[in-house]
């Protein structure tokens, strides 16, 4: 461009000049916008609130359904169910992490173009995105059918679920550092009445329910497995939120502690449902709210169900705030905007309608939540990773050999 303008005139120079800053502008502001998009959140957090946004986001809807469903195929074994499924829980965060660690400032909305190419990896963030929303109007949905059938009887579940969704709006327009802090607010209000609850049902307990241990082999926990093991695979969320964390090198260790305290608290609330119910615990739908009736202290201090919907509220107000929080983010990539808050709304109308569409009863909802999901969610959050991260692998070495040859 110089040289071009060396050999014009003094009127042909001032255009040439013209078009050399518009051209350098074009670029800064091409660079700029790319920036923008790879980074739309400016705001970080720190591992320890990544565990924190994690472990209710697991244990919220597990704590309460699981257990019965556990229990209809490991019996009295249903204490070993959450230890197996941990397995996948553990690789999962594996899988997100080492695909974090090769594409380290992007979710797998933005890396699965540069792994597989761009059509292709458009479609299946499309995939992803056609996963998470949906997911998120079920337990929206879950969400609602508890209360309603255990508290507010007479209250629409329209303006229970639209109330939540509201709520989670603000906290995922006010971006990630809001929803950590959130969350590290309110996990120790979700775990004191888990606490409170193994303390005063201690006179109700039978150790003797657990017995025989194994009694019909290792098949029925592997079994009682399956269903607890969707819930693990949720654990690729992290995917969402390790490019935000101050300290990335923790990223892998939290991910996992986090992982182990679910599997802990899993393991327990079964001890104590199987403790207290015994052999009917197959046959409720929420066995530690039938638990928790049976406190009673001097015939005062009883009928705690309210902590147990306590734990359910906060924990779903966690659950759903994350799983919003990344539809709306990957939306935002997937559609290469600048900024997610403009899609924070729809996707959040989103999520009523598609709680309302994809289940039209809550028998509907216990039949994905036993049947689709254990399958649907392993395939989507661990499975589908999985080989990006053989092929991200394998592209990365061919790289190397390519650099090495070269040199």
């Amino acid at each position: 461009m110089f040289v071009l303008a060396q050999m014009a005139g003094p009127t042909e120079w001032s255009v040439y000049e013209k078009v050399d800053l518009s051209v350098g502008f074009v670029i800064s502001d091409l660079q700029t916008i790319t920036e923008r998009r790879k980074m739309m959140e400016k705001g970080k957090i720190s591992s320890l609130q990544m565990a924190f946004m994690m472990y209710p986001t697991i244990v919220a809807t597990a704590i309460l359904g699981v257990p019965s469903i556990t229990a209809k195929y490991a019996k009295t074994d249903l204490w070993l169910s959450p230890i197996l499924a941990s397995l996948i829980g553990y690789v999962t965060v594996y899988i997100a992490y080492k695909l974090h660690k090769i594409y380290p400032k992007q979710t797998v909305i933005q890396f699965s173009e540069q792994i597989i190419g761009r059509i292709p990896g458009k479609i299946l963030g499309f995939l992803f995105l056609f996963f998470y929303i949906p997911i998120t109007g079920q337990i929206l949905r879950s969400y609602g059918e508890f209360i309603v059938d255990s508290f507010l009887v007479k209250t629409p579940i329209s303006v229970i679920m639209a109330s939540m969704v509201l709520l989670c709006a603000f906290i995922v327009r006010g971006g990630i550092e809001v929803l950590g802090r959130a969350a590290q607010l309110f996990v120790p209000m979700f775990i004191f009445p888990i606490l409170l609850l193994i303390v005063l049902l201690g006179p109700d307990l039978e150790f003797k329910n657990i017995f025989p241990i194994l009694g019909n082999g290792i098949m029925p926990p592997i079994k009682g497995s399956i269903v607890p093991g969707g819930w693990f695979s949720e654990f690729f969320l992290i995917i969402f939120l390790l490019p935000f964390l101050t300290d990335m090198k923790k990223g892998m260790k939290s991910g996992m502690m986090s992982v182990f305290a679910v599997m802990m608290t899993l393991v327990v609330v079964n001890l104590l449902v199987l403790f207290v119910l015994g052999s009917t615990t197959a046959t409720k739908n929420y066995p530690l709210m039938n638990v928790s009736r049976y406190i009673s202290l001097a015939d005062f201090f009883e009928h705690l169900e309210s902590a147990i919907m306590a734990v359910w509220i906060v924990g779903a107000f966690v659950k759903i705030s994350v799983f919003y929080y990344a539809a709306a983010l990957g939306t935002a990539q997937w559609l290469n905007l600048s900024d997610y808050r403009p899609v924070i709304w729809p996707i959040g109308i989103l999520i009523v309608e598609f709680s309302f569409w994809s289940y039209p009863s809550s028998m509907d909802v216990n039949r994905f939540d036993i049947i689709a999901f254990p399958i649907y969610g392993v395939l989507m959050q661990t499975i589908i990773p999985l080989l990006l991260l053989v092929i991200a692998v394998i592209r990365k070495r061919k790289r190397q050999g390519k650099g090495s040859n070269s040199s």
